[in-house]
């Protein structure tokens, strides 16, 4: 798994640094350092406080094993430390915890590996021996293997399910086509992004907004929440007395990282944010507009495709009816395509039953659903966007590529660890 760290090389930095707190650690780990060629000097007495505090004053090494052994909280120092290390750090954490979901969160928040004391030779050497290898291993661009998918999802009118389509599609891309996805919610104040997946929001977006200088690859990485392997949310829940004072530019940053890190990004932007920040539409290949078979939802959805139309002429756009009940439609569906002059694009039947239960879940509608017929017609769309946006890039209208180091990570698998909303409130 790639660290956090690991975001790039420089050649005057350290190969490798350990920090350890006990003599008999130091001595064993100085005897494999040796017989691999590098410093044994670079081994210090004193675990994870002494690394932070070294490390928030030097550059730190490429490679770092670290003890944990003193650590009361281990995944809090882990986050200590990412914040002195450099980036291209790959760490090695050791300790005397045997336990396996100890094992399993530290993997999470990007360390390389874990030891268990007391140490050997031999695991210290297979240890220290992978982590060279990864380190050296050729970097892939995910972004170039397919082109990076931007989508801006946008609901026609209040209530249509704009934002649980635009959740269902992250997670239908992160899990069906097993592409690392960014969720952006835009609704900085009554957004559902995090709370549609049971998690709690951070203050990554607000920082971001208030300061749009510290975005960058490093900053992305801290700020979202992880809600899978390859699925990581941004969002807010900005307080009501609080309006967001931007010109949009924290917007496009955002977007600019997560084409270098992710493979899609789904932005679920409500029509306020398209009125007063129209310029986003350029970091967008696809635009997919929610809509309701209604004489109201009609009249705005002509509306809406003419802006499109004139102010983003490089998108693809995929309209997809959402809640459909076909004994009690307004209009009738073929009325309505003759409304809006093109075919819907995809139908979402109405399944009260089973976003109740997604609801209670804390899960994606599309997941919870996906052995109905909702849950059929929503993977049919993926392979829709999916085309849209290779066939924009394909007429040379895809959006630029960002040139941070984050775009030589392949893979966003070093996120922060999940956080559960109804665990912090106590619900069941």
């Amino acid at each position: 798994m790639n660290a956090p760290f690991k975001l790039g090389v420089s050649a005057t930095r350290d190969m490798f640094q350990a920090y350890m707190s006990d003599d008999n650690s130091i001595s064993i780990v100085r005897s494999v350092v040796v017989e691999m060629g590098w410093e044994a000097e670079r081994v210090y007495k004193g675990g994870m406080r002494n690394a932070v505090q070294s490390l928030s004053v030097a550059a730190s090494p490429q490679i770092l094993l670290v003890d944990m052994s003193e650590s009361i909280d281990p995944l809090s120092d882990i986050n200590s430390l990412a914040e002195v290390c450099e980036p291209g750090t790959i760490v090695i954490a050791c300790g005397q915890v045997n336990d396996v979901r100890l094992y399993r969160d530290l993997l999470a928040s990007g360390i390389q590996d874990y030891l268990l004391k007391p140490l050997s030779s031999d695991h210290v050497r297979d240890a220290l021996v992978a982590a060279q290898s990864a380190f050296l291993a050729p970097r892939t661009d995910a972004a170039e293997a397919h082109g990076h998918m931007a989508a801006a999802i946008i609901g026609i009118r209040g209530g249509v399910g704009a934002s649980t389509f635009a959740t269902s599609l992250a997670w239908l891309l992160s899990e069906q086509a097993k592409r690392t996805t960014a969720l952006l919610d835009l609704d900085l104040h009554f957004g559902t992004g995090a709370l549609t997946l049971d998690l709690e929001p951070g203050r990554g977006l607000i920082d971001a907004i208030e300061n749009p200088s510290r975005i960058d690859g490093l900053f992305i990485e801290r700020a979202m929440v992880r809600a899978s392997e390859r699925l990581a949310i941004l969002s807010a829940e900005a307080p009501i007395h609080q309006p967001m004072l931007t010109d949009g530019g924290a917007f496009h940053q955002l977007e600019e990282e997560f084409r270098n890190v992710f493979e899609c990004s789904i932005v679920d932007m409500p029509r306020h944010m398209l009125i007063q920040f129209p310029q986003l539409m350029a970091d967008f290949n696809v635009v997919v507009v929610v809509t309701e078979i209604t004489l109201a939802a009609a009249r705005d959805t002509i509306r809406l495709l003419s802006w499109l139309r004139a102010n983003a002429p490089h998108v693809k756009i995929l309209v997809v009816a959402n809640k459909v009940q076909a004994a009690t439609l307004e209009i009738s569906r073929k009325d309505f395509e003759q409304s809006i002059e093109r075919k819907i694009d995809a139908i979402l039947p109405f399944d009260s039953r089973t976003a109740a239960q997604a609801a209670k879940l804390g899960k994606s509608l599309a997941e919870v659903a996906k052995t109905s017929k909702l849950g059929q017609a929503y993977a049919g769309i993926v392979p829709h966007i999916v085309d849209a946006a290779e066939e924009a890039a394909g007429e040379g209208k895809a959006t630029k590529k960002g040139g941070s180091l984050m775009g030589k990570l392949g893979e966003f698998k070093s996120m922060l660890p999940r956080k559960s909303a109804k665990a912090k409130q106590g619900a069941k």
